[in-house]
């Protein structure tokens, strides 16, 4: 009965995780497109759902502590579904962050063209993405690889802010733009360091090593299957 309660906490976490990501997508692409009802969708109708999902995995982890006291390797499981709850939520209010930023933004003119941003979208999601997946087949391996992808998006975001510089000692007129783009990167750059939490608690559950601060050396990982 237990293993049954664990997956249904388990099968929540990946629809969560679908959610939270459709809203940093869907947020970006706001601002691509202009779209103001897409980052309205974000803020009224994706954040009440986000909120619910994570009162729903707290509440279900809790209790299930309660009701079925677990050993420590179902402790650490569920401690960690807990975590990764709470990640998920915090990353989908960065995507309500971004969906307030891109209302700012669309109604002005483009800076430039927003290129980076898509970019750091893509890969801040493709990253939780795999981190979903390395959570669902307890792959150490590809939980490892997207935690040293974090860098790409971190040099996006130096990139964007290096440029957007560049627009506001030119035109002081931007800077009030500039720093919402400013913001959006920032968030994204959040969004990538959750789906880094996510994979690192991964690594935690299969291996029992925290590499929050320590990576593992290349002996280590050639032990990992």
């Amino acid at each position: 009965m237990h293993e049954e309660k664990l997956q249904e906490i388990k099968d929540k976490l990946f629809v969560f995780s679908a959610l939270a990501s459709s809203m940093v997508e869907k947020s970006t692409r706001a601002i691509v497109t202009k779209d103001e009802a897409l980052a309205k969708e974000v803020i009224d109708v994706d954040e009440p759902m986000a909120n619910d999902f994570d009162h729903a995995i707290e509440r279900e982890t809790i209790n299930f502590i309660a009701l079925y006291q677990p050993e420590a390797r179902t402790l650490r499981s569920v401690y960690m579904y807990a975590k990764i709850g709470t990640d998920l939520e915090r990353l989908a209010d960065h995507g309500v962050k971004i969906a307030e930023s891109a209302e700012y933004l669309i109604a002005r003119p483009d800076i430039k063209p927003y290129v980076d941003i898509p970019r750091m979208s893509e890969e801040a999601r493709k990253m939780l993405a795999d981190a979903m997946t390395a959570f669902s087949t307890q792959n150490t391996r590809l939980a490892i690889a997207v935690v040293e992808r974090d860098d790409i998006v971190d040099n996006l975001s130096q990139q964007i802010l290096r440029e957007l510089l560049t627009y506001m000692m030119a035109d002081p007129s931007t800077i009030d733009r500039a720093l919402q783009v400013l913001f959006i990167s920032g968030n994204l750059e959040r969004v990538a360091d959750l789906a880094t939490n996510i994979a690192e608690d991964v690594v935690f559950a299969t291996t029992g090593r925290l590499i929050r601060h320590n990576r593992l050396s290349k002996e280590e990982l050639d032990k990992l299957h």
